[in-house]
C-alpha cells in the first residue's frame, strides 16, 4: 500500500492515527476457531469472528472506521461481498485500508482483485430530491464459498463552511448490533476531539432478567474515550417486541440553549424581508381578498402549490435558511425556505404563525435523545388561529380546505423558533369532522340486488382520494371497490374464486361532488347483484355487510414490550341499510346487538333499528389521536377493540325461509338454540 491511490470519493490508503493500525498476523491470530464459532457455524448462522468499529468526532470532521472478519458459508452473503455499494455524502471520503480473505491458512490480498466505480446516486431528482451522494460500487473477483472476508475501510467527512451545525454540534446514535451475526469479539469505540464536551446516554439496555434499565448519562472530555466490548456475543434482543439497546452521544447542551442558537440565523431573515418590497403580485391578490379565512387558505396553498419543493439532502442540516425573497423569484426552495416564506405572507395578514423543528421519521425517540439541533430533519410552520393551534407543511402539495378542514400531520415532538423554548409536545387531538362517511344500501328484490354506496371523505382522507382518482384507471377502481365489497357482503365464504365482475353487475363509480373548500369529497358506487344472499353449508340465507376497516386489528394484534401504541385513527360514520322482500328474525343476537364503548381514547357506539323485513345499523367511532397510549392503560384499549370486533361492525340478518314447514324449522330453532 505504499503507492496511494486517489480519487475525489475514495482513496486506498492506510488508516488515520487515531483508528490504529493492524498487521496481517494479528488478523491470522484474532480468526480463531472456537468452541463458540463451530456451533454458530453448526447452527448455519454467519459468523463474524471480530469486529472493531471507530467514531471519531472533531470540530473539523467526522469519521467511521471499521475492521471486520466474516464467514462467507452462505450463498447469499457470498452474493453481497462480492458486490457492495458504499454511499457518501458530499465532501466525504471512503478510505479502503484492506480487502484480504483468508482461504486455506493464508491471508491473500483482494485489493488487486478489486474494482471500483464512482457513480452519481441520484435517482429522484425529477421528484424535488437533489443529492451530491456518491455511489461507490466495489467489485471484488473469485471469493469463494467458506472464505473469510477481512475488511478494513473508514468514511471521512471533512466540514465544509456549509456544514457549520455539524462543527458546532456533534450527533451520533450507536445501535447495538443486527442479531442475526455472532461475534467472537464485538469493540465499539467513541473518539471525542472537539473543544467541547460531549455527553452520552445509554437507553434500552437490559439487565440479566431482560428489563429495560434507566438510561444512564456521562460524559467525554475532548481526548477521552467510550470502549464498549463483547466477546462470544450474540444479541439477545427480542427484536420483534423490544427496541434494539443504543447509546446517543450528542455535544452536551440544553434545549434552551440551543434554541437561542437557532434563532438568530432566523431573526435575521424575518428582520430584513418585506412581502410587499419582494412580492407585491402575491400582496395585491391578499388585498383583493376580504374574508380571513380565505386569506389564510390562499397564503397556505399558494406556498404549497406555487413554490416548487427541493429537498437538498446535504444542505438540510447544513446552511441558514434561505431568503423568501430568492424562495419567491426562484420558485423554488426546501422544507426551511418554504417555511419561512409561508411565515412572512402570514405576518403580513395578521396571523401568529412561528417556525417549528420536527422529525417525522424518529419522533418516538426525541423524548429518549440528548437535547440537539441534529435531532430533527424537517421544518413546519405552527399556526395560532381562532384559539386553535394548526401545523401547516408547507412542502406538501394537492392539499385543500380552509384551516380547520386541511390535512391532519401526525408526531408529538417539536422545537420552536424562538427565544428560550424547550423541546414541546403536542396536545392529543379530536377531529371535529368525519374523515369517513358512508351510507351503504342493499335492497333486495327476489333474487337481485341493488347495491348503493356513497361515501364523504374529509381532511387526509379527501386529499389521498383526489390523488386516487386522478392517477388511476377508472376499471382499476371499480374492481378496488368489487373487491372490498366481495368481502364485507361475505361472499368470499361461499363464492370464493369467482370473478367479482360476474358478481357486481353495472357497476359505476363516480365522484359526485369535491368541495375544496370544505375539503370533502363524495364518491358514489352502484351495481346490481345477483344472488345477493350469503348462503351457509345448511342452505341458511343470510344478507350480510361488515366493513372489516371498522374493526383496528392494528390495536388488536399490537404486542411490544418497549414501544407504546400510537394512536392514529381516523373518526369514522357508518350507516348500513340491508332490506329485502322476505322476512326475517328480528330477534336473532347479533342482528338486534348494540354497543357502546366509553374508552378514554375512543368512544364508540352502534345503534339499530329492526324491522321485518331489513335493519339499519348506525355506527360512531371518535378517537382521541396523536396520542401514545401507556401500556397500563393497552389491555383495556385492546378489549374495547376486541368488543368492536365481536359482530359491532357492521350488520347481518338472517332470512326465514317461506313455506309452513320451513317456518316450523325456524321456531324449533329458535326454542331450543
Amino acid at each position: 500500500m505504499e503507492n496511494q491511490i486517489q480519487v475525489e470519493n475514495y482513496r486506498i490508503q492506510k488508516p488515520e492515527m487515531w483508528a490504529g493500525n493492524i498487521g496481517d498476523q494479528e488478523i491470522m491470530d484474532r480468526i480463531k476457531d472456537s468452541e463458540f464459532a463451530r456451533k454458530q457455524t453448526d447452527d448455519g448462522r454467519d459468523y463474524c469472528y471480530f469486529l472493531d468499529k471507530k467514531y471519531y468526532t472533531s470540530n473539523k470532521e467526522n469519521s467511521e472506521y471499521a475492521c471486520m472478519a466474516y464467514t462467507l458459508n452462505e450463498p447469499g452473503n457470498l452474493e453481497r461481498a462480492s458486490v457492495s455499494d458504499v454511499i457518501v455524502e458530499e465532501n466525504e471520503i471512503y478510505q479502503l485500508h484492506r480487502i484480504s480473505v483468508l482461504r486455506d491458512g493464508v491471508l491473500i490480498d483482494k485489493i488487486p482483485d478489486t474494482k471500483i466505480k464512482v457513480l452519481d446516486s441520484e435517482n429522484q431528482s425529477s421528484g424535488g430530491v437533489l443529492s451530491s451522494n456518491k455511489k461507490i460500487n466495489i467489485t471484488i473477483k473469485d471469493l469463494r464459498l467458506y472464505d473469510v472476508l477481512v475488511l478494513e475501510d473508514s468514511r471521512v467527512k471533512p466540514f465544509t463552511d456549509r456544514d457549520f451545525l455539524r462543527k458546532e454540534f456533534s450527533k451520533y446514535v450507536w445501535v447495538s448490533p443486527d442479531n442475526y451475526w455472532a461475534y467472537g469479539s464485538f469493540k465499539f469505540t467513541f473518539i471525542n476531539e472537539r473543544e467541547e464536551t460531549i455527553a452520552y446516554k445509554k437507553t434500552f439496555f437490559r439487565d440479566e432478567q431482560g428489563n429495560v434499565l434507566e438510561p444512564e448519562i456521562n460524559y467525554l472530555k475532548k481526548g477521552e474515550r467510550f470502549v464498549i466490548e463483547e466477546q462470544n456475543y450474540i444479541n439477545p434482543v427480542d427484536a420483534g417486541r423490544e427496541i434494539f439497546p443504543y447509546i446517543d452521544f450528542a455535544t452536551d447542551n440544553n434545549w434552551k440553549d440551543l434554541s437561542n442558537y437557532i434563532v438568530p440565523f432566523y431573526e435575521e431573515i424575518f428582520s430584513k424581508s418585506s412581502l410587499k418590497d419582494f412580492a407585491p403580485n402575491v400582496v395585491e391578490k391578499l388585498d383583493d381578498i376580504h374574508d380571513q379565512d380565505e386569506k389564510l387558505r390562499f397564503a397556505i396553498e399558494y406556498v404549497q402549490n406555487h413554490i416548487y419543493y427541493i429537498f437538498n439532502a446535504d444542505e438540510m442540516n447544513g446552511h441558514k435558511p434561505q431568503e423568501p425573497a430568492i424562495t419567491y423569484e426562484n420558485k423554488q426552495g426546501d422544507c426551511k425556505a418554504k417555511s419561512v416564506l409561508l411565515k412572512i405572507i402570514l405576518d403580513y395578514i395578521g396571523v401568529d404563525a412561528s417556525v417549528v423543528l420536527v422529525n417525522f421519521n424518529t419522533d418516538y425517540y426525541i423524548k429518549y435523545y440528548l437535547p440537539s439541533l441534529l435531532n430533527f430533519n424537517h421544518v413546519v410552520v405552527k399556526v395560532n388561529y381562532k384559539g386553535e393551534e394548526y401545523f401547516i407543511d408547507a412542502t406538501i402539495r394537492d392539499e385543500f380546505g380552509l384551516i380547520e378542514n386541511r390535512g391532519f400531520i401526525y408526531f408529538m415532538h417539536y422545537l420552536e423558533v424562538k427565544r428560550d423554548q424547550e423541546l414541546q409536545i403536542r396536545k392529543p387531538f379530536k377531529f371535529p369532522y368525519f374523515c369517513l362517511n358512508e351510507k351503504v344500501d342493499l335492497n333486495v328484490q327476489g333474487s337481485i340486488g341493488k347495491l348503493n354506496v356513497e361515501t364523504t371523505y374529509k381532511g387526509n382522507r379527501a386529499n389521498a382520494m383526489r390523488r386516487y382518482f386522478k392517477v388511476t384507471n377508472k376499471r382499476e377502481i371499480i374492481d378496488s371497490w368489487n373487491n372490498f365489497l366481495f368481502y364485507g357482503l361475505n361472499y368470499s365464504n361461499d363464492r370464493n374464486g369467482t370473478d367479482v365482475r360476474n358478481i357486481f353487475k353495472d357497476a359505476v363509480i363516480d365522484v359526485v361532488s369535491d368541495d375544496k373548500k370544505l375539503n370533502e369529497i363524495k364518491i358514489q358506487y352502484s351495481a346490481t347483484v345477483d344472488n345477493p344472499y350469503y348462503t351457509d353449508p345448511q342452505n341458511n340465507r343470510f344478507l350480510m355487510y361488515f366493513d372489516r376497516n371498522v374493526v383496528k386489528a392494528s390495536a388488536r394484534d399490537f404486542m411490544h414490550k418497549d414501544l407504546p401504541f400510537w394512536h392514529n385513527f381516523d373518526r369514522e360514520k357508518y350507516e348500513i341499510n340491508l332490506y329485502t322482500d322476505q322476512k326475517i328474525d328480528t330477534e336473532e343476537k347479533y342482528t338486534v346487538q348494540e354497543s357502546t364503548i366509553n374508552n378514554p381514547y375512543f368512544e364508540y357506539k352502534s345503534r339499530k333499528k329492526v324491522t321485518k323485513n331489513g335493519a339499519t345499523v348506525t355506527i360512531e367511532c371518535d378517537p382521541l389521536v396523536n396520542i401514545e397510549i401507556p401500556q397500563n392503560e393497552f389491555e383495556k384499549f385492546r378489549n374495547d377493540h376486541h368488543t368492536v370486533a365481536d359482530s359491532n361492525f357492521g350488520l347481518g340478518v338472517d332470512i326465514i325461509e317461506p313455506g309452513l314447514m320451513n317456518r316450523l324449522k325456524f321456531s324449533f330453532k329458535k326454542r331450543f338454540k
